[in-house]
């Protein structure tokens, strides 16, 4: 699924990619290989040094067959015991100084290759985080992780090994071919006779090999993901609260028999093939034999010329070693177009669009030339998505957030309802606006569009006058904070993931910046303090200190404009005014735009906007809202009319 069911985005930039390629329904072995190639550019002196050391073993191994002529016909046949010694002290030599240079380029050969991957995996994951959030919502961790580990990992071995073992035995194959031909024309056809038909059926079987090896690696994907979803916390606290296990475990059994099977059967994919190609190499020497032992017996010259047994010898230990190289080319060919497979694959990842990034000579301002005005001109968005490709959602996507996705239907005309339809408003320096409608109104989205998480269709974001396509991304990240009801912790001590926001601060700004989101002393009671390992997505910590974490390293990154989502309907009365207590010093003196859920934000916010089907409704303070009548006044008796006797009762 992956990249086809990414939606999202300016123009639906990845949609529009596949469907060129289905298009174009291109073949892309050419520009594959011309790619892998290109990526050993950086090391094309090392590949020289390689290459030289190829061809230094390739002249050493042609000195020992060709020296056996010499031992049977000038040595032994003429009784010569000096050159006999020479002959064989030579070969003695020969293969330890090829053993040395072979040693040598192994150690090269993994070098270059390794690098290579290296490289791979960096540009990977470089490209994968300028991704835009459309595409993570829309592809699973798993297949992400499959691309950078399995994918990778799988043409390891052909980086590292294949690329020079071809030129090896290519060079080898070459050499002995014209070896053979100067000793006798007439066996060296013989023996390569049914290589072009050999070639052709190779060809044939690489190319099942590779459809099979794509099919094997997609199953690959599909139980990696499944395996991160459902062992994951969140997957397998599902999964037992729902006393799922034996329905997961029973769709994991079924996914990993597929790719067994699937492996079994890319092994054995052209082995009858091989087998009959080793037979027919095996039987070859005995061919020549017959005709060059019937020559010598019956003293007839082949082509005008006799043969020795000093000849047939060295024939038949050339033929012995072309046979190796031959059928290491013939095997490779078939694990290359496999390897290909893969390399499209990560290729396809590399090739897609990044949707949103800087433009060239980004605007990067500092957080004290911003007075922190936030305005939405005209915006309107809707969200793209391939129609024939399913999307899967990210576990860790928000409710608001998925609201809003599910409510994104088609229409007649089979085009996507906008998630925002003309929306505009100004929120001046340090004032609070609250978001305020139904689930899947477009809320979330609305707070998206600032930070360009998600790029407008049309209309302007701007921050103090400046469109936020004119600003560079990173500078974004430091004017902007945010607060959501997701809270994401790493699996790292406390103390790392509240430096996460700010890598030189120091412990006293650290300790502050907790003690203003009252966690300093939860944090303190712990037996390794700010050493403490939170555990993955801090299960080991309660929603409320989760969320005071993620407040305290907003704080301690001190953002000129906040956007915060306070969701705390999950928390229980003392964690949610805690949290309450903590936002008060975060939203001092900064712009905020809250998705408000509490009637306490509300009634301090400066303007509520009230959002509707992707519009802004209605406008006003709460009081002005009320006296309207309108949806407003309609939500606020539903929902914050008891929300407002629970909060007089708590004080």
């Amino acid at each position: 699924m992956g990249v086809h069911g990414m939606r999202g985005g300016r123009g639906g930039g990845m949609a529009d990619y596949v469907e060129e390629q289905k298009r174009r329904g291109r073949k892309t072995d050419a520009r594959t290989v011309r790619r892998v190639i290109e990526a050993f550019k950086p090391y094309k002196f090392q590949v020289f040094l390689v290459l030289t050391a190829i061809l230094a073993t390739t002249l050493l191994g042609l000195v020992n067959p060709l020296l056996i002529q010499r031992i049977f016909d000038d040595a032994i046949g003429k009784g010569n015991l000096s050159l006999l010694i020479i002959y064989v002290i030579i070969m003695f030599i020969t293969p330890i100084i090829s053993g040395f240079i072979g040693v040598w380029q192994s150690y090269l050969n993994n070098t270059i290759g390794q690098s290579v991957m290296r490289d791979f995996r960096n540009r990977l994951y470089t490209h994968l985080q300028n991704m835009s959030l459309s595409f993570f919502t829309s592809t699973r961790t798993g297949e992400i992780q499959s691309r950078l580990s399995n994918d990778v990992g799988g043409v390891q071995g052909v980086v590292t090994n294949t690329a020079t073992s071809i030129v090896s035995n290519i060079s080898t194959a070459l050499s002995t071919v014209i070896a053979m031909f100067i000793i006798s024309p007439l066996l060296t056809l013989v023996s390569l006779g049914l290589l072009p038909l050999f070639l052709w059926f190779t060809y044939r079987v690489g190319n099942v090999r590779r459809a099979t090896s794509k099919e094997t690696q997609k199953s690959m994907a599909s139980l990696t993901a499944m395996m991160q979803e459902t062992l994951s916390v969140s997957g397998i606290l599902l999964m037992k609260t729902f006393g799922r296990q034996e329905h997961a475990r029973d769709q994991f059994e079924q996914e990993n028999q597929k790719l067994a099977n699937l492996e079994v059967r890319q092994q054995l994919i052209g082995r009858w093939f091989f087998m009959f190609i080793g037979t027919f190499f095996s039987v070859i020497p005995a061919i020549v034999y017959l005709i060059a032992g019937a020559q010598i017996i019956n003293h007839a010259p082949i082509f005008g010329g006799y043969m020795t047994l000093g000849t047939i010898v060295t024939f038949t230990t050339l033929q012995s070693r072309i046979f190796f190289p031959i059928g290491q080319l013939l095997s490779v060919q078939v694990d290359v177009q496999g390897a290909l497979a893969l390399f499209d694959r990560i290729f396809e990842y590399l090739d897609m669009p990044i949707e949103i990034k800087d433009k060239p000579n980004a605007l990067k301002l500092q957080a004290e030339q911003i007075r922190g005005e936030v305005a939405f001109d005209h915006v309107a968005f809707a969200y793209k998505r391939d129609s024939s490709h399913s999307v899967l959602k990210d576990e860790a996507a928000k409710d608001e957030q998925e609201a809003e996705r599910l409510a994104i239907v088609k229409n007649e005309d089979e085009e996507l309802r906008p998630a925002l339809k003309d929306v505009s408003f100004t929120i001046k320096p340090g004032q609070l606006a609250a978001l305020v409608g139904p689930s899947g109104a477009g809320k979330t989205t609305m707070t998206y569009m600032v930070p360009r998480l998600y790029e407008v269709d049309s209309g302007t974001v701007s921050i103090d006058g400046y469109d936020v396509k004119d600003l560079a991304l990173t500078s974004l990240s430091e004017l902007i904070g945010m607060v959501t009801q997701e809270t994401y912790l790493f699996h790292a001590s406390i103390r790392e993931n509240l430096l996460y926001a700010r890598q030189d601060a120091t412990d006293e700004e650290m300790i502050a910046a907790a003690k203003a989101a009252a966690i300093h002393e939860r944090i303190t009671e712990l037996e390794d303090g700010y050493d403490t390992v939170v555990g993955e997505r801090g299960y080991k910590l309660s929603g409320g200190e989760k969320q005071r974490i993620a407040i305290a390293r907003v704080i301690l990154k001190n953002p000129r404009i906040l956007i915060l989502d306070e969701a705390t309907s999950a928390l229980d009365t003392h964690s949610e005014r805690l949290i309450q207590a903590a936002l008060e010093p975060l939203m001092k003196g900064r712009t905020t735009l809250a998705i408000a859920h509490r009637l306490s934000t509300i009634l301090a916010a400066d303007v509520i906007l009230v959002v509707n089907k992707g519009e802004i409704v209605e406008r006003g303070t709460h009081q002005e809202l009320l006296e309207l009548g309108g949806l407003y006044a309609r939500l606020y008796q539903e929902q914050f009319s008891q929300v407002a006797l629970e909060e007089i009762s708590a004080d």
